[in-house]
């Protein structure tokens, strides 16, 4: 029987050993990640599934040693799931690699918020376990139906193989008859130039495009949408008035890097200030890194006194940099990452534009 409470409200016993697993996490769930992408590509690699296998049954034992009772309560569904498919009981599916890599997230999420002393109940681990525990007892016929009835419950989105190829499209903005067209057009060139400085950033400016409009015609179009185009094009040009050096700096900055990054919403602000018909993205650039609770720059702007698009470009922009900040292992997974995250900083993003948000990434994946 499934421990709800040890799964919705932890108890730490011992925090220094909390910690210590946390590290051993960090360290062990990229391995995972790593065989279960070579597993997606060569499915009967009996080492890789014993490798997988074999991490995971040190993390269920690093738990025991530390005391950390809801990583091992994760960690034996899925060894079991292992062990079924190390013995040749189940065959590997993408569905079933797909939930393998939920629940290491998942786990990696909880033990996170454990060790910053944030709540577990919203990563709906209960249900992740009972779905694990039943894909368990599933034959091989029912075993892929039974994975994406996991992924469904826990992360309240059909299964998916990868979401990018559904927001590649740019519109067009040279098609629009209003005077601002020729802005537009300028303001997309600065952003496609901003995606020549990392390999990383490529097709960043359209995916963003089209997750902050489509997010603001769900909720009705509050927000004027040639002005939210025109702060999602300029969101992140100031960076290139900035040394290179600090903006696409690999590892920790310091302090004084931070202060320096944090002008740069001012300055793409600032140039769109200096062009007439463009006060409102102004303000949403100038704002997008405000946060709903006050802890956000420049100015520590909260609540309803951050403008409405400057909150849709906070939420979609977060999402865009989660997304690719775990791209590297597995874009199921990150795009899973991201859609976790931003659900749970309710402190950080506008509730009202959470569910409209989650909508278009519904639909996105679904279609």
């Amino acid at each position: 029987m499934t421990n709800i409470q040890a799964l919705t409200y932890p108890v730490i016993h011992d925090r220094e050993a909390l910690c210590e697993f946390a590290d051993v996490l960090l360290d062990r769930a990229p391995e995972i990640e790593k065989n279960m992408a070579k597993l997606s590509h060569d499915s009967s690699n009996r080492v890789v599934v014993a490798d997988i296998f074999r991490a995971l049954h040190n993390i269920k034992g690093d738990a025991a040693l530390c005391k950390v009772e809801i990583a091992g309560l994760i960690a034996h569904p899925i060894e079991s799931l292992l062990t079924r498919l190390r013995s040749g009981e189940v065959r590997y599916t993408q569905l079933l690699g797909e939930v393998i890599l939920l629940a290491v997230d998942r786990l990696e999420l909880a033990i996170e918020a454990l060790v910053a002393d944030r709540p577990v109940a919203h990563l709906k681990l209960v249900a992740l376990v009972d779905g694990l525990e039943q894909m368990g007892q599933a034959p091989q016929a029912s075993l892929d139906a039974a994975a994406a009835k996991v992924i469904k419950s826990v992360t309240g989105f059909q299964p998916q193989a990868t979401l990018r190829s559904s927001i590649d499209k740019l519109p067009d903005p040279g098609k629009s008859k209003n005077s601002m067209a020729a802005d537009l057009l300028f303001f997309r060139s600065l952003a496609l130039q901003f995606e020549t400085h990392s390999p990383m950033f490529k097709g960043r400016a359209a995916r963003i495009h089209q997750l902050a409009l489509d997010t603001n015609r769900e909720a009705n179009s509050p927000v004027d949408a040639t002005q939210l185009e025109a702060a999602v094009y300029m969101h992140d040009v100031g960076m290139m008035f900035l040394s290179e050096s600090i903006w696409l700096k690999v590892g920790n900055i310091s302090d004084e890097e931070r202060s320096i990054l944090h002008t740069h919403s001012g300055l793409g602000a600032g140039l769109l200030e200096r062009m007439d018909g463009w006060k409102g993205a102004a303000e949403m650039v100038h704002q997008h890194h405000e946060m709903w609770n006050g802890a956000g720059y420049p100015d520590g702007l909260q609540g309803d006194k951050i403008c409405p698009g400057a909150k849709i470009l906070a939420i979609v922009d977060a999402f865009e940099a989660v997304t690719l900040k775990h791209s590297t292992r597995g874009h199921n997974r990150s795009v899973l990452r991201a859609i976790a995250e931003v659900n749970a900083c309710d402190s950080q993003f506008a509730p009202e534009w959470i569910e409209p948000f989650n909508a278009v990434i519904r639909r996105m994946i679904e279609h």
